[in-house]
């Protein structure tokens, strides 16, 4: 009697302490937590992803190691099956990367757009254009300092675009391709006290450390969208999918949607949130 009356006692206790773990709050947590994500450097470089990520760890468990590159080395990373998600920003590189079969689930995640930003001084007399094609020709036929990211990435497809634009193929001892992220091309213009176009958010992220000033926005064309996407695990299965889509489907809920927002630095918004509420 006393051996069932123990054993009755364990199995209360047991069962007690589960019901107590699970009333507790604790969420359980993902079976693979680590999420790789390959991203542009605007979303490292304006802080962004210091801000989002703890939040999405501390609500879902899942740790995301981040690869901040250019938009087209990221895409590849993607298309080698290195990463589980990409969150980029070049709509039409982003589309090849789907119809390829290279990633599923692209979602439309936020928007900030480029400016042509150079030194106060402005040489190529620029400033208040508002044909950014326009104001790259000028910056051209005055052969100031002009630094361009030449890596690939959304910044430098734009960028190509509006050469293309303007009629011209750079080059010259003027036109500078640095092979480098954002930031680091944002310095470099600030040292020759020459001319770039930044995505917004990095610009206001710097702007503090470097004496260089907006002198051209507001043209359509330079509407700049970003987007996340899954790597297709059809095409390779060892993909962290589940992890991926946990991110994908965060970032775009109403949470992430409005962290997205909030996200200001002395007041000014860096990103639009642009996901389907």
């Amino acid at each position: 009697m006393k051996k069932i009356l123990c054993i009755g006692i364990i199995l209360f206790l047991a069962f007690g302490v589960g019901l107590f773990a699970t009333g507790s709050g604790e969420k359980e947590m993902p079976a693979n937590p680590r999420i790789k994500m390959a991203t542009t450097t605007s979303t490292e470089n304006s802080g962004l992803l210091d801000y989002l990520l703890p939040v999405f760890k501390e609500k879902t468990g899942y740790s995301v190691d981040v690869i901040a590159v250019g938009t087209g080395a990221a895409l590849e990373l993607g298309a080698k099956g290195d990463v589980d998600v990409v969150f980029v920003h070049a709509r039409s590189k982003e589309d090849e990367f789907v119809a390829a079969g290279n990633g599923i689930n692209r979602k439309d995640v936020m928007h900030n757009d480029f400016v042509i930003i150079g030194p106060k001084s402005d040489p190529a007399g620029i400033k208040s254009m508002k044909d950014a094609a326009g104001a790259l020709s000028r910056i051209a036929t005055s052969e100031a300092d002009f630094v361009s990211r030449g890596d690939k990435s959304g910044t430098h497809v734009k960028e190509r675009e509006l050469w293309k634009k303007a009629g011209i193929d750079p080059s010259g001892i003027w036109y500078k391709e640095a092979g480098q992220g954002m930031g680091a091309v944002i310095m470099m213009t600030n040292d020759m006290q020459g001319y770039t176009i930044a995505d917004r958010g990095t610009y206001i992220a710097m702007r503090d450390k470097v004496d260089l000033v907006a002198l051209v926005e507001g043209d359509p064309v330079l509407f700049n969208p970003y987007g996340i996407i899954a790597v297709n695990p059809e095409k390779y299965e060892h993909v962290n999918f589940e992890g991926a889509m946990a991110l994908e489907n965060w970032i775009v809920s109403e949470e992430g949607q409005s962290l997205i927002a909030a996200y200001k630095i002395k007041g000014d918004q860096l990103f639009y949130p642009d996901a389907d509420k």
